[in-house]
Protein backbone atom coordinates (compact mmCIF):
# COMPACT_ATOMS: atom_id res chain seq x y z
CA UNK A 1 0.00 0.00 0.00
CA UNK A 2 2.58 2.08 0.77
CA UNK A 3 4.52 1.74 -2.86
CA UNK A 4 1.36 2.32 -4.11
CA UNK A 5 0.57 5.41 -2.36
CA UNK A 6 4.36 6.76 -3.34
CA UNK A 7 3.25 5.43 -6.99
CA UNK A 8 0.48 7.74 -7.01
CA UNK A 9 2.20 10.59 -5.49
CA UNK A 10 5.00 10.57 -7.92
CA UNK A 11 2.69 10.64 -10.73
CA UNK A 12 0.72 13.02 -10.15
CA UNK A 13 4.20 15.05 -9.50
CA UNK A 14 5.07 14.30 -12.52
CA UNK A 15 2.05 15.33 -14.13
CA UNK A 16 2.54 18.65 -12.48
CA UNK A 17 5.70 18.85 -13.35
CA UNK A 18 4.72 18.25 -17.18
CA UNK A 19 1.74 20.84 -16.84
CA UNK A 20 4.74 23.65 -15.31
CA UNK A 21 6.99 22.88 -18.35
CA UNK A 22 4.07 23.19 -20.90
CA UNK A 23 3.29 26.37 -19.14
CA UNK A 24 6.75 27.86 -19.10
CA UNK A 25 7.36 27.11 -23.41
CA UNK A 26 6.63 30.75 -25.05
CA UNK A 27 3.25 31.26 -26.65
CA UNK A 28 3.55 32.33 -29.95
CA UNK A 29 1.57 35.57 -30.98
CA UNK A 30 -1.35 35.43 -32.94
CA UNK A 31 -1.38 37.89 -35.95
CA UNK A 32 -4.78 37.64 -38.19
CA UNK A 33 -4.11 36.09 -41.56
CA UNK A 34 -0.13 37.35 -41.36
CA UNK A 35 1.03 33.64 -40.33
CA UNK A 36 0.27 32.36 -43.64
CA UNK A 37 3.04 33.97 -45.19
CA UNK A 38 5.82 34.41 -42.56
CA UNK A 39 5.11 30.76 -40.64
CA UNK A 40 7.62 27.84 -41.82
CA UNK A 41 6.72 24.52 -42.95
CA UNK A 42 7.95 22.18 -39.48
CA UNK A 43 5.50 19.85 -38.02
CA UNK A 44 6.39 19.25 -34.21
CA UNK A 45 5.89 15.65 -33.14
CA UNK A 46 4.34 14.22 -30.41
CA UNK A 47 7.84 13.97 -28.60
CA UNK A 48 8.66 17.43 -29.15
CA UNK A 49 11.48 16.55 -32.50
CA UNK A 50 11.04 18.28 -35.24
CA UNK A 51 9.91 16.86 -38.59
CA UNK A 52 9.70 18.13 -41.83
CA UNK A 53 6.70 18.10 -43.50
CA UNK A 54 5.17 15.48 -45.56
CA UNK A 55 5.78 15.85 -49.25
CA UNK A 56 3.03 16.11 -51.56
CA UNK A 57 3.16 16.64 -55.17
CA UNK A 58 1.31 19.49 -56.72
CA UNK A 59 -1.63 19.23 -58.98
CA UNK A 60 -0.64 21.59 -61.42
CA UNK A 61 2.52 23.23 -61.48
CA UNK A 62 1.34 25.65 -63.64
CA UNK A 63 -1.40 26.48 -60.90
CA UNK A 64 1.89 26.49 -58.28
CA UNK A 65 3.50 29.35 -60.31
CA UNK A 66 0.40 31.30 -60.40
CA UNK A 67 -0.05 31.56 -56.98
CA UNK A 68 3.42 32.04 -56.44
CA UNK A 69 2.95 35.20 -58.96
CA UNK A 70 -0.05 36.83 -57.61
CA UNK A 71 1.55 36.47 -53.81
CA UNK A 72 4.53 38.13 -54.56
CA UNK A 73 2.18 41.15 -57.10
CA UNK A 74 0.22 41.63 -53.87
CA UNK A 75 3.33 42.28 -51.75
CA UNK A 76 4.87 44.54 -54.34
CA UNK A 77 1.28 46.41 -54.52
CA UNK A 78 0.83 46.32 -50.88
CA UNK A 79 4.97 47.82 -50.33
CA UNK A 80 4.38 50.89 -52.82
CA UNK A 81 0.68 51.53 -51.70
CA UNK A 82 2.30 51.55 -47.96
CA UNK A 83 5.58 52.00 -47.55
CA UNK A 84 5.36 54.08 -44.28
CA UNK A 85 4.26 50.90 -42.56
CA UNK A 86 1.36 52.06 -42.17
CA UNK A 87 -0.01 49.04 -40.33
CA UNK A 88 2.05 49.20 -37.35
CA UNK A 89 0.71 52.47 -36.00
CA UNK A 90 -1.15 52.83 -33.27
CA UNK A 91 -3.18 55.21 -34.63
CA UNK A 92 -6.59 54.09 -35.65
CA UNK A 93 -6.71 56.45 -38.55
CA UNK A 94 -3.67 54.09 -39.67
CA UNK A 95 -4.81 50.56 -39.78
CA UNK A 96 -3.26 48.73 -42.16
CA UNK A 97 -4.43 47.74 -45.71
CA UNK A 98 -7.45 50.18 -45.18
CA UNK A 99 -5.73 53.23 -44.71
CA UNK A 100 -5.95 54.66 -48.14
CA UNK A 101 -9.73 53.89 -48.24
CA UNK A 102 -9.56 56.40 -45.11
CA UNK A 103 -8.17 59.09 -45.81
CA UNK A 104 -9.94 58.96 -49.06
CA UNK A 105 -12.80 58.80 -47.30
CA UNK A 106 -11.74 62.00 -45.09
CA UNK A 107 -10.64 63.93 -48.30
CA UNK A 108 -14.26 63.55 -49.67
CA UNK A 109 -15.64 64.13 -46.21
CA UNK A 110 -13.43 67.58 -45.77
CA UNK A 111 -14.80 69.06 -49.80
CA UNK A 112 -18.36 68.35 -48.17
CA UNK A 113 -20.41 72.24 -48.33
CA UNK A 114 -22.09 70.86 -45.25
CA UNK A 115 -18.81 70.70 -43.24
CA UNK A 116 -16.59 73.62 -44.61
CA UNK A 117 -17.09 77.37 -43.45
CA UNK A 118 -17.70 80.36 -46.03
CA UNK A 119 -14.41 81.43 -46.68
CA UNK A 120 -15.80 85.04 -47.02
CA UNK A 121 -18.00 84.80 -44.07
CA UNK A 122 -16.93 87.64 -42.06
CA UNK A 123 -17.81 90.36 -44.93
CA UNK A 124 -20.69 88.25 -46.41
CA UNK A 125 -22.65 87.18 -43.18
CA UNK A 126 -21.11 89.41 -39.55
CA UNK A 127 -22.02 92.91 -39.28
CA UNK A 128 -20.80 93.24 -35.64
CA UNK A 129 -17.11 90.60 -35.53
CA UNK A 130 -14.12 91.11 -37.38
CA UNK A 131 -11.35 89.06 -38.19
CA UNK A 132 -8.98 90.46 -35.22
CA UNK A 133 -12.00 89.63 -32.64
CA UNK A 134 -11.93 86.24 -34.19
CA UNK A 135 -8.15 85.82 -33.60
CA UNK A 136 -8.56 86.85 -29.89
CA UNK A 137 -11.05 84.16 -28.93
CA UNK A 138 -8.66 81.42 -30.66
CA UNK A 139 -5.73 82.94 -28.96
CA UNK A 140 -7.90 82.78 -25.76
CA UNK A 141 -9.37 79.30 -26.45
CA UNK A 142 -5.66 77.51 -26.75
CA UNK A 143 -5.35 78.64 -23.13
CA UNK A 144 -8.72 77.01 -21.86
CA UNK A 145 -7.51 74.05 -23.94
CA UNK A 146 -4.40 73.76 -22.04
CA UNK A 147 -6.16 74.47 -18.64
CA UNK A 148 -8.29 71.73 -18.85
CA UNK A 149 -5.52 69.26 -20.53
CA UNK A 150 -7.81 69.19 -23.83
CA UNK A 151 -6.60 67.02 -26.50
CA UNK A 152 -5.44 68.87 -29.62
CA UNK A 153 -8.09 67.54 -31.54
CA UNK A 154 -10.84 68.62 -29.25
CA UNK A 155 -9.30 72.38 -30.17
CA UNK A 156 -9.16 72.13 -33.79
CA UNK A 157 -12.68 71.06 -33.87
CA UNK A 158 -14.05 73.89 -31.67
CA UNK A 159 -12.44 76.48 -34.07
CA UNK A 160 -14.11 74.31 -36.78
CA UNK A 161 -17.44 74.54 -35.04
CA UNK A 162 -16.77 78.31 -34.37
CA UNK A 163 -15.92 79.41 -38.12
CA UNK A 164 -18.96 77.09 -39.42
CA UNK A 165 -21.64 78.55 -37.30
CA UNK A 166 -20.42 82.11 -37.84
CA UNK A 167 -20.76 81.22 -41.63
CA UNK A 168 -24.39 80.67 -40.85
CA UNK A 169 -25.27 83.04 -37.89
CA UNK A 170 -24.56 86.61 -37.45
CA UNK A 171 -23.05 87.30 -33.66
CA UNK A 172 -23.07 90.46 -31.44
CA UNK A 173 -19.68 90.68 -30.26
CA UNK A 174 -20.81 90.16 -26.98
CA UNK A 175 -21.54 86.60 -27.83
CA UNK A 176 -18.47 85.54 -29.31
CA UNK A 177 -16.85 84.25 -25.87
CA UNK A 178 -19.72 82.45 -25.45
CA UNK A 179 -19.61 80.79 -28.54
CA UNK A 180 -16.39 79.80 -28.28
CA UNK A 181 -16.95 77.64 -25.09
CA UNK A 182 -20.15 76.41 -26.07
CA UNK A 183 -18.37 75.19 -29.00
CA UNK A 184 -15.26 73.88 -27.39
CA UNK A 185 -18.27 71.91 -25.39
CA UNK A 186 -19.30 70.14 -27.93
CA UNK A 187 -15.97 69.32 -29.28
CA UNK A 188 -15.03 68.25 -25.71
CA UNK A 189 -17.94 65.68 -25.27
CA UNK A 190 -16.77 64.62 -29.13
CA UNK A 191 -13.40 64.00 -28.43
CA UNK A 192 -12.39 63.77 -24.68
CA UNK A 193 -12.61 60.65 -22.35
CA UNK A 194 -13.50 62.78 -19.67
CA UNK A 195 -14.93 66.19 -20.63
CA UNK A 196 -15.31 68.94 -18.59
CA UNK A 197 -18.48 70.02 -17.15
CA UNK A 198 -20.54 73.36 -18.19
CA UNK A 199 -20.05 75.00 -15.16
CA UNK A 200 -16.04 74.88 -15.65
CA UNK A 201 -16.52 76.16 -19.25
CA UNK A 202 -18.72 79.26 -17.16
CA UNK A 203 -16.33 79.15 -14.31
CA UNK A 204 -13.68 79.65 -17.47
CA UNK A 205 -15.49 82.93 -18.48
CA UNK A 206 -15.65 84.12 -15.22
CA UNK A 207 -19.21 83.56 -14.79
CA UNK A 208 -19.78 85.98 -18.08
CA UNK A 209 -22.80 83.11 -19.15
CA UNK A 210 -24.55 81.39 -17.18
CA UNK A 211 -25.58 77.75 -17.12
CA UNK A 212 -28.51 77.85 -18.50
CA UNK A 213 -26.61 80.11 -21.50
CA UNK A 214 -24.41 77.82 -22.34
CA UNK A 215 -26.47 75.18 -23.06
CA UNK A 216 -28.69 77.07 -25.11
CA UNK A 217 -26.22 77.99 -27.05
CA UNK A 218 -25.09 74.45 -27.53
CA UNK A 219 -28.05 73.77 -28.71
CA UNK A 220 -28.14 76.08 -31.42
CA UNK A 221 -24.60 75.27 -32.68
CA UNK A 222 -25.63 71.20 -33.06
CA UNK A 223 -28.68 72.56 -34.55
CA UNK A 224 -26.94 75.01 -36.41
CA UNK A 225 -23.99 72.12 -38.02
CA UNK A 226 -26.91 69.75 -38.12
CA UNK A 227 -25.53 67.33 -35.90
CA UNK A 228 -22.86 67.07 -38.91
CA UNK A 229 -19.81 67.22 -36.31
CA UNK A 230 -17.50 64.64 -36.88
CA UNK A 231 -15.38 66.61 -39.63
CA UNK A 232 -11.85 66.10 -40.44
CA UNK A 233 -8.98 68.80 -38.84
CA UNK A 234 -5.89 70.36 -40.06
CA UNK A 235 -4.48 67.29 -37.23
CA UNK A 236 -6.47 64.50 -38.67
CA UNK A 237 -4.75 64.97 -42.08
CA UNK A 238 -1.03 66.32 -40.14
CA UNK A 239 -0.71 63.01 -38.87
CA UNK A 240 0.18 61.68 -41.93
CA UNK A 241 1.92 63.78 -43.72
CA UNK A 242 4.48 63.73 -40.62
CA UNK A 243 4.88 60.17 -40.71
CA UNK A 244 5.62 60.21 -44.72
CA UNK A 245 8.18 62.85 -44.22
CA UNK A 246 9.64 60.96 -41.59
CA UNK A 247 9.74 57.45 -43.29
CA UNK A 248 13.77 58.32 -44.18
CA UNK A 249 14.66 59.00 -40.50
CA UNK A 250 16.40 56.03 -38.39
CA UNK A 251 14.66 57.99 -35.43
CA UNK A 252 11.48 60.09 -35.35
CA UNK A 253 12.33 63.89 -35.39
CA UNK A 254 10.06 65.40 -32.64
CA UNK A 255 11.77 68.74 -33.23
CA UNK A 256 9.90 68.50 -37.03
CA UNK A 257 6.85 66.78 -35.17
CA UNK A 258 6.46 69.89 -32.54
CA UNK A 259 7.17 72.44 -35.13
CA UNK A 260 4.74 70.95 -37.32
CA UNK A 261 1.90 71.14 -34.46
CA UNK A 262 3.10 74.65 -33.73
CA UNK A 263 2.56 75.96 -37.39
CA UNK A 264 -0.86 74.21 -37.31
CA UNK A 265 -2.05 75.97 -34.54
CA UNK A 266 -0.72 79.05 -35.75
CA UNK A 267 -2.47 78.59 -38.72
CA UNK A 268 -5.86 78.48 -36.79
CA UNK A 269 -5.36 82.30 -35.73
CA UNK A 270 -5.32 83.66 -39.32
CA UNK A 271 -9.16 83.89 -41.00
CA UNK A 272 -7.31 84.08 -44.20
CA UNK A 273 -6.44 80.69 -43.78
CA UNK A 274 -9.99 79.63 -43.71
CA UNK A 275 -10.52 79.32 -46.84
CA UNK A 276 -7.68 76.41 -47.58
CA UNK A 277 -9.00 72.69 -47.38
CA UNK A 278 -7.52 71.01 -43.96
CA UNK A 279 -5.34 68.68 -45.97
CA UNK A 280 -3.72 71.93 -47.31
CA UNK A 281 -3.06 74.08 -44.48
CA UNK A 282 -1.37 70.30 -43.16
CA UNK A 283 0.96 69.95 -46.16
CA UNK A 284 1.66 73.55 -46.19
CA UNK A 285 2.53 73.33 -42.62
CA UNK A 286 5.14 70.21 -43.43
CA UNK A 287 6.56 72.06 -46.37
CA UNK A 288 7.18 75.02 -43.92
CA UNK A 289 8.51 72.94 -41.14
CA UNK A 290 10.47 70.85 -42.95
CA UNK A 291 12.17 74.38 -44.93
CA UNK A 292 13.02 75.72 -41.54
CA UNK A 293 14.59 72.82 -40.44
CA UNK A 294 16.22 72.24 -43.85
CA UNK A 295 16.66 75.65 -45.57
CA UNK A 296 18.82 74.58 -48.15
CA UNK A 297 17.16 71.03 -49.07
CA UNK A 298 13.64 71.24 -51.04
CA UNK A 299 11.14 70.73 -48.75
CA UNK A 300 8.92 69.01 -51.06
CA UNK A 301 9.12 65.08 -52.05
CA UNK A 302 7.60 62.65 -54.31
CA UNK A 303 6.55 60.63 -51.43
CA UNK A 304 4.90 63.65 -49.67
CA UNK A 305 3.36 64.76 -53.00
CA UNK A 306 1.71 61.22 -53.68
CA UNK A 307 0.27 61.09 -50.15
CA UNK A 308 -1.27 64.91 -50.07
CA UNK A 309 -2.21 65.26 -53.31
CA UNK A 310 -0.22 68.47 -53.58
CA UNK A 311 2.26 70.08 -55.39
CA UNK A 312 4.66 72.40 -54.47
CA UNK A 313 3.01 75.02 -56.82
CA UNK A 314 -0.53 74.25 -55.32
CA UNK A 315 0.59 74.90 -51.95
CA UNK A 316 2.25 78.55 -52.52
CA UNK A 317 -0.03 80.68 -50.69
CA UNK A 318 -0.62 78.66 -48.01
CA UNK A 319 2.59 78.28 -47.15
CA UNK A 320 3.71 81.79 -47.16
CA UNK A 321 0.56 82.98 -45.28
CA UNK A 322 1.98 80.55 -42.67
CA UNK A 323 5.56 81.22 -42.71
CA UNK A 324 4.59 84.61 -42.04
CA UNK A 325 3.19 84.02 -39.32
CA UNK A 326 5.91 81.97 -37.81
CA UNK A 327 7.83 85.63 -38.07
CA UNK A 328 5.09 87.03 -36.48
CA UNK A 329 4.51 89.37 -39.98
CA UNK A 330 1.30 88.36 -39.08
CA UNK A 331 -0.99 88.35 -35.97
CA UNK A 332 2.23 89.14 -33.65
CA UNK A 333 -0.60 90.42 -31.28
CA UNK A 334 -1.57 86.60 -30.31
CA UNK A 335 0.93 85.35 -27.99
CA UNK A 336 -0.83 82.05 -26.18
CA UNK A 337 0.33 79.71 -29.04
CA UNK A 338 3.96 81.40 -29.08
CA UNK A 339 4.04 81.04 -25.31
CA UNK A 340 2.73 77.57 -25.09
CA UNK A 341 5.30 76.17 -27.98
CA UNK A 342 8.33 78.02 -26.08
CA UNK A 343 8.25 75.25 -23.44
CA UNK A 344 10.98 72.75 -23.66
CA UNK A 345 8.76 69.55 -23.35
CA UNK A 346 7.90 70.77 -27.34
CA UNK A 347 11.37 71.39 -27.71
CA UNK A 348 11.15 75.73 -27.84
CA UNK A 349 9.93 74.99 -31.34
CA UNK A 350 8.66 78.74 -31.08
CA UNK A 351 12.05 80.29 -31.04
CA UNK A 352 13.68 78.50 -33.56
CA UNK A 353 15.65 80.69 -36.61
CA UNK A 354 13.98 80.71 -39.75
CA UNK A 355 15.34 81.87 -42.81
CA UNK A 356 13.26 85.15 -43.72
CA UNK A 357 12.34 84.10 -47.66
CA UNK A 358 10.78 80.90 -49.27
CA UNK A 359 12.92 80.50 -52.48
CA UNK A 360 10.93 80.63 -55.63
CA UNK A 361 12.72 77.88 -56.83
CA UNK A 362 11.25 75.40 -54.11
CA UNK A 363 7.70 76.09 -55.52
CA UNK A 364 8.36 74.09 -58.76
CA UNK A 365 7.99 70.53 -59.67
CA UNK A 366 10.01 67.97 -57.52
CA UNK A 367 12.43 66.13 -59.34
CA UNK A 368 14.04 62.86 -57.98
Amino acid sequence: MAEQGKSVRMTRLAKKRAAMAEEERPAKKRVALGEITNSSNVVVSAGGSEEPPPQKQPKSKTKGKGVKKALTTTAKLEETKEKDNEDKSDDPQMCGPYVSEIYDYLHNMEVDPKRRPLPDYIERVQKDVNSNMRGILVDWLVEVAEEYKLVSDTLYLTISYVDRYLSLNSLHRHKLQLLGVSAMLVASKYEEISPPHVEEFCYITDNTYTKEEVVKMEADILKSLSFEVGNPTIKTFLRRFNKVAQESYKTPNLQLEFLGYYLAELSLLDYHCVKFLPSMVAASVMFVARFMIRPKMHPWCSALQMYSGYKPADLKECVLIIHDLYLSRRGGTFQAVRGKYKQHKFKCVATMPSPPEIPASYFEDVRE
